[in-house]
Parts: structure tokens; sequence; C-alpha cells
């Protein structure tokens, strides 16, 4: 079973991938840096629910 922590964590990079898409929409700044942090987020997500499937 995939955990709580995990399943925020992945929610959370999906948000921010799309609120990076809709700024790259309206030409703002900070896009390429939020999508950047999300697709961190997503591989942290993935990490953690290896690691978990792994450790059991």
């Amino acid at each position: 079973m995939i955990s709580k922590k995990v399943i925020s964590i992945f929610t959370f990079g999906v948000f921010l991938l799309i609120v990076g898409a809709i700024s790259k929409f309206f030409n703002w700044e900070q896009a390429n840096i939020i999508m950047a942090t999300g697709l961190l987020f997503e591989l942290l997500a993935i990490l953690l629910f290896i690691w978990n499937k792994i450790k059991k």
C-alpha cells in the first residue's frame, strides 16, 4: 500500500507542474523554477515509493 506521505508528495508535485505549465503560458519568469521543483517532488515520491517496496 502506498503511504500517505508518498501520495501527498506526489500530489504536491503534480500541483507544481500544473502551476508551472500555466505560468509558462503567461510567460512568467519563475515558470521553469516551479516546473523543476515539481519534477523534484515527483522524483522524491518515486524514490520513496521504491524505497518502501524494497524495505518490505
